[in-house]
């Protein structure tokens, strides 16, 4: 089912916080992508977050973003229907205030992500503080960032890395009334590899128990998560991270996927003579190519069950697996 409630997705990060376990929160940009990790959760028994840059909703849109985010929630909500797990949205990366007002307005995303981390401390605060009173009485969970992550995700970028002070965490999250909290500690947005990260894993620990004391524990966030081996994925649910964003790991997949199929069915979609016109491939030439292969839902259909399996393994990974709160 595809739940609008904020309160419902609180409830899946407040038991993963007390089970041990985590979340990975995928983001989408198209329909075959969306439909895998829907299709893999259901086999995973797990829940499921999704989530919608800006710019995801823009590309579905032809450019308008509202429009865009309309439609794939629709989309959502039409495959999500009828399935046994709980399907949440929320806005990833968003910066426009206007553009956040819209979106909630539509009544689609059940959590709605303020970044803001590019700016100084208290005008973070003063930002992030809005979007949560914006929420406020919408049900409309809010997750605020705290620290900068290298590299560029949805218009935002940075040359290098600020890692999270947890002094200043306990202060943003009393001042902001965030719901949830994105940390730094040594993740990057885009292609990474784990072993090359200047990772630390004690500032994610050291938040948390902050937190905690103060009596102002949150579900904590990894952005850039598509970089961390598997070890460190499961040594950082043990410190208080509920929620892993992944993107650039299914763009990978998408693009491999659909790369092998093509070069391994190349001699039946493109003729000896490439320089043919297409036109020519139907009307003139002797040769003709292979619909079973070039029709664009054969290739989908092994894009999904490929973004299926990763959803799969990766609920392995983080505890997720048999934890829907709806099964």
């Amino acid at each position: 089912m595809f739940v609008r409630v904020g309160e419902e997705l609180r409830k899946l990060y407040q038991n993963a916080k007390k089970g041990g376990y985590a979340f990975v929160a995928s983001n989408v940009a198209e329909p075959n992508t969306m439909i895998g990790l829907i299709e893999g959760a259901e086999r995973s028994k797990s829940d499921l977050v999704l989530q919608l840059s800006r710019s995801a909703c823009e590309f579905a849109g032809d450019g308008d973003a509202v429009a865009g985010l309309r439609s794939l929630g629709n989309y959502m909500e039409n495959i999500a229907d009828g399935r046994d797990i709980g399907v949440f949205l929320n806005m990833d990366h968003l910066q426009d205030l206007d553009f956040i007002r819209e979106a909630v307005e539509t009544g689609t995303p059940s959590s709605v992500m303020i970044d803001a981390s590019e700016k100084e401390f208290e005008d973070n605060v003063e930002k992030s503080k809005k979007i949560v009173e914006l929420c406020e009485g919408e049900n409309v969970l809010v997750e605020a960032e705290l620290g900068r992550i290298k590299g560029s995700e949805d218009g935002v970028s940075s040359q290098e890395s600020y890692y999270t002070d947890p002094e200043k965490a306990c202060e943003f999250v009393e001042r902001t009334g965030c719901d949830l909290l994105a940390i730094s500690i040594g993740t990057q947005h885009g292609v990474s590899k784990g072993k090359d990260l200047n990772l630390r894993m004690d500032i994610a620990e050291r938040v948390d128990k902050k937190l905690r004391k103060e009596g102002l524990e949150r579900p904590l966030v990894i952005h850039g998560s598509s970089g961390l081996t598997h070890g460190q994925m499961e040594e950082l649910v043990g410190k208080g991270v509920c929620k892993f964003n992944k993107d650039t790991r299914y763009q990978y997949e998408y693009a491999k996927t659909a790369l092998e199929f093509y070069r391994e069915h190349e001699e039946s979609i493109l003729p000896e003579e490439k320089s043919k016109a297409s036109n020519e491939v139907f009307a003139e030439s002797g040769w003709s190519p292979n619909k079973d292969h070039f029709d664009p839902r054969v290739v989908s259909r092994k894009i999904r069950e490929r973004i299926s399996e990763v959803i799969q393994e990766l609920n392995e990974v983080t505890g997720s697996r048999g934890k829907s709160l709806y099964i």
